[in-house]
């Protein structure tokens, strides 16, 4: 930890975002590699994580002198089980990674062919887990403790790889960390070695994002962007403007037509077309997926659809409308022959009619649905204005 921040760590104005905005001394007192010996200490510069990936990196000092810089891998693998288990096998003690760095100045290094990143479980952290170091040999008059000195090498917890030792001597220039996670080569306990195309992996399993490739085709495959890999991105600050984002239209949007291509939705009409700006998406860490801002314009909606394993809030920011939310997912809204909002039945996104308490909404209002919640928005045919909202979503883990 910086010490002009240690120095203050019990003034009042401090303790009340102690963890909220100061979060690092959580990673100081974290188990890292070389903290089973006291003379290795290490500044953790920056943290990124998604999803199951955490990714730090700093400085590893021994007896009070620099010694290397770093970047530590830390993966809870529950993805990369199942993707074993349904091959049959089980993923033990070991897991490997294919990893790409880039710098700010758009340099990228990668793991080499045939030599991933070995990382081993570890207890201490309920993750497998691996440091990389620009070097591995103790300064010229001193020695490393032989405790840690047994956890580096090749495949080793503490590694180095020749590759990135450039790009590792200057660490705060790494702008991104990229990381795909498969089962290793030899099936322990039999010693098998698992063809190369049955290897289960974990590469972010089918995740996408937006982008205007074909923006102003209406829901064009095109714009759809498949990702193979975690993106940790290392970026400190964004400044944007909104307007600058190009839009992404989109044509009945969660709402699904019949075998001929034909809606039974009275709202599902072929020029019932809505925009989104993605503003944020691969950029956010932790289980935020997207932050967009969403226009409908006058008479147009957006179907109703349901939450699994995701979260949602929108937030209005113009206009005005009437969101659904299930009847029962806000016990505040009362059952559905509850008078103050009225009761309709409305077609969700592949489950058929449900019922939903309609709401009016306006700037300021906010819908907010958990996992397994149902929700859907409109803009009324008579408003005379677009109506728009920003919307976060994340996975509920």
């Amino acid at each position: 930890m910086d010490p002009r921040l240690a120095a203050i760590a019990d003034d009042p104005a401090n303790t009340i975002f102690a963890v909220v905005f100061f979060p690092d001394r959580i990673y100081h007192q974290e188990y890292l590699n070389a903290t089973r010996s006291p003379r290795y200490r290490y500044n953790v510069q920056e943290v990124r994580g998604y999803h199951e990936v955490l990714c730090m990196k700093g400085r590893v000092y021994l007896d009070g002198a620099f010694l290397s810089n770093f970047i530590r891998i830390e993966y809870r693998g529950t993805r990369l089980t199942e993707a074993v288990r349904v091959k049959d096998r089980f993923l033990r003690s070991s897991c490997a990674a294919w990893m790409r760095l880039t710098d700010v100045a758009g340099n990228q290094v990668q793991t080499p062919d045939g030599r991933p990143v070995a990382l081993r479980y570890d207890d201490w952290v309920n993750a497998y887990q691996a440091e990389i170091w620009d070097s591995l040999e103790p300064p010229p008059t001193g020695h490393h403790d032989v405790s840690v000195l047994a956890l580096m090498g090749r495949d080793g917890e503490i590694t180095r790889f020749a590759a990135f030792e450039t790009m590792l001597k200057d660490v705060e220039s790494i702008r991104k960390v990229e990381l795909a996670f498969r089962e290793p080569s030899q099936y322990y306990p039999f010693g098998n070695t698992i063809p190369v195309g049955d290897v289960a992996w974990d590469n972010n399993y089918k995740r996408t994002h937006q982008a205007p490739i074909a923006a102003q085709q209406p829901s064009a495959q095109q714009n759809t962007v498949e990702d193979f890999n975690y993106l940790l991105d290392f970026q400190r600050g964004w400044y944007k403007q909104a307007s600058d984002v190009v839009p992404v239209m989109y044509r009945n949007a969660m709402m699904l037509g019949d075998a001929n291509g034909n809606y039974t939705n009275p709202d599902a009409r072929p020029d019932n077309i809505l925009s989104m700006r993605w503003l944020f998406q691969r950029e956010l860490g932790g289980s935020m997926i997207f932050f967009h801002e969403v226009t409908i314009p006058p008479g147009k909606v957006e179907g109703n659809h349901q939450h699994v394993g995701s979260e949602e809030l929108y937030y209005i920011i113009e206009g005005q409308g009437v969101a659904y939310l299930r009847v029962g997912d806000d016990p505040s809204l009362g059952d559905e022959n509850d008078p103050r909002f009225k009761t309709v039945e409305r077609e969700v996104f592949g489950l058929g009619m449900q019922k939903f308490k309609e709401l009016p909404v306006k700037a300021g209002s906010m819908i907010y649905t958990k996992s397994g919640g149902m929700h859907g928005i409109r803009n009324t045919p008579e408003s005379a204005m677009p109506l728009k909202f920003v919307a976060f979503l994340y996975h509920s883990a």
